[in-house]
């Protein structure tokens, strides 16, 4: 349980380190340094280049960048996938090696690591979409907060600078991210499945204190989430990535 939590230690970082951010209101420069550069600003003006595209909707607009980012770690993601499947596989020879070297923990980390080669599996790769989409993240609540079109603009009920005053989009964070991972439930083990219900009120608390573009991003996300995994995990494509 210990291996597998920490995985998630990054993403328990980065949502507190954006709710202790502070809206971020100095002016997008790109020639003020790296960060706004080749981060911020590219994002920015992406969502102003959708925004103009489809009637001036900047809900929208998040909606295509976010499709564009998850497209873009599609294949980090499946990587992901075929490796947990793989971790899967190999529990009974990872048992076998802790039983045999239990009382030689060097000799137990060789043989794992060695299992690991030669079934060609990756222990990290699972954090792989992670890591790289936690610069982008951040990049995007900049972009969100320091970009003053999005902060003018309203889309459906919500206005996009602002909170969400009837709590439905942090609501819908959070429902979308429970399905989200209950989707992936058969890929845990027990002790994992109690983080079911602890990421989705995490997500919830914070998004009721993010500018409602950015829960509306996660919402996004997490709907694209569930139907990759449907495709990836469905009843249809069984095995489909062990093949």
């Amino acid at each position: 349980m210990t291996r597998r939590f920490a995985k998630y230690v990054p993403l328990f970082s980065l949502l507190l380190l954006l709710a202790g951010c502070s809206p971020a209101l100095t002016p997008i420069d790109p020639n003020s340094g790296v960060w706004d550069k080749y981060f911020v600003h590219p994002l920015s003006v992406s969502m102003d280049w959708f925004a103009d595209l489809l009637w001036g909707e900047y809900g929208l607009a998040i909606l295509a960048v976010t499709i564009i980012i998850r497209l873009i770690i599609l294949p980090l993601t499946l990587k992901q996938y075929k490796s947990s499947k793989r971790m899967q596989e190999i529990q009974p020879e990872l048992k076998k090696i802790k039983e045999k070297y239990k009382d030689d923990a060097k000799k137990q980390q060789e043989e794992t690591m060695k299992l690991f080669q030669k079934e060609g599996v990756n222990p990290l790769a699972g954090c792989l979409p992670l890591v790289v989409q936690m610069p982008i993240l951040i990049a995007l609540y900049n972009a969100i907060m320091r970009n003053q079109h999005i902060g003018e603009h309203s889309f459906l009920w919500m206005q996009l600078g602002t909170k969400d005053p009837y709590y439905i989009l942090p609501l819908l964070a959070a429902l979308t991210t429970f399905l989200q991972q209950k989707m992936m439930s058969s890929q845990m083990n027990p002790q994992m499945q109690s983080l079911m219900f602890i990421f989705p009120v995490l997500i919830f608390v914070m998004a009721m204190n993010f500018a409602s573009a950015l829960p509306l991003y996660w919402v996004y996300s997490n709907i694209f989430t569930i139907v990759q995994t449907y495709f990836i995990y469905g009843p249809q494509n069984k095995g489909g990535l062990t093949k």
